[in-house]
């Protein structure tokens, strides 16, 4: 197939390489031609414009920062509306709000295209490994005829309409804030209680205690270095988005609405250009903890 991706930042560079992989035509384009360098090493082509990105493609993905980026890529000016058409899919995987979503969606399909919102999780390792997980929200027929593709990045999993999979990435990103927040209040208020961060660790990521956070996330903390491969910026992006869609769905969620104001005071704080878990350093640094152990803890961006 031939395959357009605009957006080549952390995790879209990573799985837009597993498509040259795969053996397909491939079109990138990005704000900076730089993050392209080993795509066109690898084959792919380069294009200026998201419209160019689209023109006479089979599938174009889109990933970048967040709603008003992708509404400039997908209505702004050459945009991919100037060019997609009948039989071409659209699959977005930026983190969006849902009513924007449903509106670019329309836009999209009114050109006789199909679109699938299938924003995603897994980390930059996921991305690396073609383990990136894919929530897909559209017509299923439209998911299956493009699942051979995005397969090559990672699992699928069927949500349902459109607007399915861009909440389900909410709620996805939602329990992750939840769960960073809580592991380093808890990892701080053991160690802090006299107990070996060492053997601390592996008791909180057996049982009711366990996540993907804790495992995953952890020895960012350790390292010291709070992986800066997802920012203070875009968590808040991804809280102010979550919080609307609890505004919306009429839910209370005042844990979420709690976290929320963590991360804002991590990012006033630490800034915004830092790395997530400098929401765990927040606690650290209220405690007079700190935190990191030696160990082999290789960035999962290097996995």
């Amino acid at each position: 197939m031939k395959i357009g991706f605009i957006g080549l930042g952390t995790m879209g560079a990573a799985a837009s390489l597993n498509i040259l992989r795969g053996g397909h035509e491939l079109i990138v384009c990005d704000l900076d031609k730089a993050r392209a360098e080993k795509h066109l090493e690898m084959g792919a082509t380069w294009v200026d414009t998201p419209a160019e990105a689209a023109r006479d493609t089979d599938i174009v993905f889109t990933m970048v920062f967040g709603p008003k980026q992708i509404d400039h890529v997908v209505r702004g000016q050459n945009g991919i509306l100037d060019t997609i058409g009948d039989g071409q899919i659209w699959i977005d995987m930026t983190t969006n709000s849902p009513e924007l979503s449903a509106a670019l969606i329309d836009a999209v399909t009114a050109k006789g295209a199909l679109a699938i919102d299938a924003p995603v999780t897994g980390a930059v390792d996921g991305a690396r490994n073609a383990n990136m997980t894919q929530f897909a929200g559209g017509d299923e027929i439209a998911v299956e005829k493009a699942r051979p593709v995005m397969e090559l990045m990672g699992p699928v999993h069927y949500m349902g309409a459109n607007g399915c999979g861009a909440i389900t990435k909410l709620a996805s990103n939602q329990l992750w804030a939840i769960h960073a927040t809580a592991m380093g209040e808890a990892l701080v208020m053991g160690v802090k209680s006299g107990v070996e961060l060492s053997r601390l660790w592996p008791a909180l990521s057996l049982g009711a205690s366990d996540s993907w956070c804790m495992h995953h996330d952890a020895p960012s903390v350790f390292a010291g270095h709070y992986d800066p491969s997802f920012t203070l910026d875009l968590c808040q992006k991804d809280l102010d988005l979550i919080v609307n869609a609890c505004d919306a769905a009429e839910t209370p969620s005042p844990v979420t609405r709690l976290v929320r104001q963590q991360f804002q005071r991590a990012r006033e704080t630490f800034g915004g250009d830092k790395g997530e878990l400098h929401i765990v350093k927040l606690e650290e640094d209220g405690a007079g903890v700190c935190l990191q152990m030696e160990g082999d803890w290789v960035p999962h961006w290097e996995k």
